[in-house]
């Protein structure tokens, strides 16, 4: 391999941009290469710095330090063009390669089961990664694939005509708000009387049979389950399309005619089953496509969704939010349907966006004190109390109007909820805090909020406004007196490469990570550099950008 082929691998990706954010993966890669040289990395560092080009306008000086690391400077002119640009033109982030039609399938709760904490974490990162990649220009669908189909419905709509006969009148609404004790009574019934058990059987076959009385009964459940989903996702602004598994109930049986006629179907003691990938040790247990009762199963219907999607969404990048737990279905569900001729993975990506559980302060799953599982609705109120108390310790009750005070308490505690997930890796667990939520120091949404803050009183107090920001900047060229103001000038260029690899990835946390980073930095610079004078305007820039930042994260 010779030095030209050196060169060419560590152009850093777009000499000009990419000088500051060099990880340390890009080294490791490097001394790889290095070593098929035979020669020390010193040596080979010293000889990059020899050809390294000697006037770019973006590096002050190079020297090599340790055992072959290029320390690099960067120019003070380059990083006053790139924050001034940044502020003209905003974060530039590099363009896709490729623009997607991106499915995205998060939430998914269950019909007449509440919403849990469990589905705080799809809920949040899904809504998230959508965010992200709709700012990066993609087309995004936001689907919900809930389940509001499936055997359960059967000792539902058994004990919905038991205790509500009149639910057949028109407009009958079910005088029911907590549908979760329904559903426990209904599945009590199930499994200790033999006679309610099968009238439960019997009701969901004349529900797949699409007879109308139970046709009604099903939808009536659906939209109690509906209107309190909908209640979550409005408190935590999300926005997403319904699309369950009774959606697929044609579709199913469409594909299972297909697999079978192509051959893909082996009968297993009663039941039809479908491998995905090739033999041997390594491979995963096979999809029941058919029950021994002629029913299908999650398998069918995630494979009939799959192929919708890429055969009628068009969509050419699929991500599935769910826990990690469901990792092996996912891509046995891939590979039969890659078998089946459905999926080609070189037209269309599939990712799995799996996440850890929730844990409590004993470090075993998130659980109520009895040892249910914790309702959602509970944890945002819980959310909202601890917020509001916070808040007053502080004084902010007497200094606010109830509204501004209503609005600020929601904020805090919506904000600190979804902020405490999304800055921890999402395939680790991590323990749900408020106390750590609500915290004021270190990586948490309430500092950055308090960041915010004191960024947006300085414009106040300045009596300078975005627009004056701007026209000075269309006149006027920035200056950076001070150490401060350079090392925040290289915090907020990092961001856009933050971005792209976010992107390409779906891990969130380093987002959070640069936002604490940006926060950290700023303090230092607020601390040292005084803003509030009429010849710092490039001082208030960097108020304006980072409240652009932290308004848009």
């Amino acid at each position: 391999m010779s030095l030209n082929t050196i060169r060419r691998s560590i152009q850093l990706r777009e000499l000009a941009h990419y000088y500051y954010f060099w990880s340390y993966s890009d080294s490791l890669i490097l001394f790889v290469i290095v070593k098929k040289l035979k020669k020390s990395p010193k040596s080979v560092a010293e000889e990059i710095l020899v050809h390294f080009p000697k006037e770019t306008g973006v590096v002050d000086s190079l020297e090599v330090a340790g055992g072959g690391f290029i320390n690099l400077t960067l120019s003070r002119t380059f990083l006053q063009e790139e924050i001034q640009g940044l502020c003209l033109y905003g974060f530039r982030f590099p363009p896709p390669l490729h623009f997607h039609r991106i499915l995205v399938d998060f939430s998914s709760p269950n019909v007449a089961k509440e919403m849990h904490v469990g589905h705080l974490r799809s809920t949040i990162i899904g809504d998230s990664i959508c965010r992200l990649l709709e700012e990066l220009g993609h087309q995004v669908i936001r689907i919900n694939h809930i389940g509001d189909w499936g055997t359960q419905f059967g000792m539902l709509i058994a004990h919905l005509q038991e205790r509500f006969p009149d639910y057949l009148t028109e407009d009958y609404k079910l005088p029911i708000t907590d549908l979760q004790s329904f559903y426990k009574e209904s599945k009590t019934r199930f499994d200790q009387d033999p006679e309610f058990k099968k009238r439960a059987y019997a009701c969901v076959v004349k529900l797949q049979r699409n007879e109308p009385s139970f046709i009604r009964a099903w939808k009536i459940i659906c939209d109690v389950s509906r209107m309190e989903f909908s209640k979550i996702y409005s408190r935590l602004g999300i926005r997403i399309s319904e699309r369950g598994e009774s959606f697929y109930q044609g579709l199913m049986e469409s594909l299972v005619h297909e697999l079978k006629t192509k051959g893909f179907l082996e009968e297993d003691e009663g039941r039809w089953i479908m491998w995905g990938g090739s033999e041997g040790k390594d491979r995963n247990p096979p999809l029941t496509i058919i029950k021994s009762d002629g029913g299908f199963t999650y398998d069918t219907s995630d494979m009939a969704a799959l192929k919708y999607r890429i055969e009628e969404d068009k969509a050419t990048w699929v991500i599935y939010v769910t826990d990690a737990g469901q990792v092996t279905h996912f891509h046995t569900v891939w590979e039969a349907a890659e078998r089946a001729g459905i999926w080609d993975r070189a037209k269309v990506r599939l990712d799995h966006a799996g996440f850890g559980v929730v844990l409590g302060d004993d470090k075993k799953k998130f659980k109520t004190r009895s040892g249910d599982t914790v309702k959602l609705s509970d944890l945002l109120d819980e959310g909202m109390k601890r917020a509001g108390e916070k808040l007053r310790e502080k004084g902010r009750d007497k200094e606010l109007s109830e509204e501004e005070f209503g609005a600020i308490e929601k904020a805090v505690a919506y904000g600190c909820i979804k902020y405490a997930d999304l800055s921890h890796s999402r395939n680790g667990e991590y323990v749900f805090s408020f106390d750590r939520m609500l915290d004021d120091k270190g990586n948490t949404a309430v500092y950055l909020l308090y960041a915010y803050t004191r960024i947006k009183s300085i414009a106040r107090k300045a009596g300078v406004t975005d627009r004056d920001l701007l026209d000075w900047l269309s006149h006027n060229s920035l200056s950076f007196e001070h150490d401060k103001e350079q090392r925040l000038a290289k915090q907020l260029i990092k961001f856009p490469q933050v971005v792209e690899r976010v992107a390409e990835d779906l891990y969130l946390h380093p987002i959070c990570e640069i936002m604490y980073e940006i926060a950290a930095v700023f303090t230092e610079f607020y601390d040292t550099c005084y803003c509030i004078e009429t010849d710092k305007m490039s001082k208030l820039i960097f108020c304006h950008k980072i409240t652009f930042l932290k308004t848009n994260n």
